[in-house]
């Protein structure tokens, strides 16, 4: 909301080349407690003056010599920064009403004045003035903070995955192979010593796991473990184990989780695995 105390403090000036009129308008602005009040009867050198006070209200004449009201709009457009005329002219020629609308005034006042009807449109359009400025400022406030806001997200952006690499090398280094899959279950990224260790082979076609069927899996954990990551769920240090050829135990310790694009949507399994037979084995 605009106070009282705001409209009585906003600039104004007064544009008439008759000084009889500047008197009687100042008279009625100084009466209703109006404070900051310029005038001037040179209608050229009403840019410059908006230029260097970027006034609330220009009280403009219609009916000068050398540069009209209409001129003096037209001028006003080109310096205007938002677009907005905060111009209410004087004019004793009705005919003169909408011709000054459409070339950008706000609004109008006839001669002779009536002292209610120009004290209430002055204060109309100086509220209104305001409120637009009031707007106009939030707006490039919320302009600047946007942008504020997208460059913190950038660089947080750029941090997080700077840091999501370095984690990520580094559970790598303490793994012995990671992986990661597509939303379809097909492996989209694997390295490590996989064959030697888990003894399958990948389907370079398919991007999927061939099992060496001369090893036994435990059907139990694989079961568990499969259900995982069919549920999506993501599983922390998870041992299980396949029996060899020759007859002896492997144990395999993998962890994983499921990866989310920004909007949420599933796109794929990620995990470390790492071979755990030795520590498993029993103590002689």
């Amino acid at each position: 909301m605009i106070s009282q105390q705001e409209i009585l403090n906003a600039s104004i000036l007064i544009v008439d080349d008759q000084q009889s009129n500047i008197a009687l308008l100042e008279e009625i602005l100084s009466n209703a407690g109006y404070s900051c009040v310029t005038s001037t009867s040179d209608p050229l050198a009403v840019c410059a003056l908006h230029q260097k006070n970027n006034y609330s209200l220009i009280l403009l004449d219609l009916q000068m010599p050398v540069m009209d009201g209409f001129q003096v709009m037209e001028a006003l457009k080109k310096i205007e920064p938002d677009g907005y005329l905060p111009v209410l002219v004087i004019t004793a020629q009705p005919n003169h009403k909408l011709r000054a609308l459409a070339s950008g005034a706000k609004d109008f006042v006839a001669k002779p004045f009536d002292l209610i009807e120009v004290q209430t449109r002055i204060h109309n359009m100086l509220e209104v003035r305001l409120l637009y400025k009031n707007l106009e400022q939030l707006n490039k406030t919320l302009e600047n903070y946007n942008q504020v806001l997208q460059q913190t997200v950038l660089e947080r952006t750029a941090e997080l995955r700077e840091n999501e690499a370095r984690l990520r090398r580094m559970t790598e280094l303490s793994s012995d192979w990671h992986w990661e899959q597509d939303e379809n279950g097909k492996f989209t990224e694997i390295s490590g010593p996989v064959l030697e260790m888990i003894g399958i082979k990948i389907d370079e076609a398919q991007g999927e796991l061939m099992e060496d069927q001369g090893a036994l899996w435990n059907e139990h954990e694989r079961r568990i473990l499969n259900e995982n990551i069919a549920a999506r769920r993501p599983f922390l240090d998870f041992v299980y184990t396949r029996t060899n050829p020759d007859g002896s135990k492997k144990y395999l310790m993998v962890s994983g989780e499921p990866m989310f694009d920004a909007l949420g949507r599933y796109v794929g399994y990620r995990g470390v695995g790492k071979d755990v037979s030795d520590a498993m084995k029993p103590l002689s």
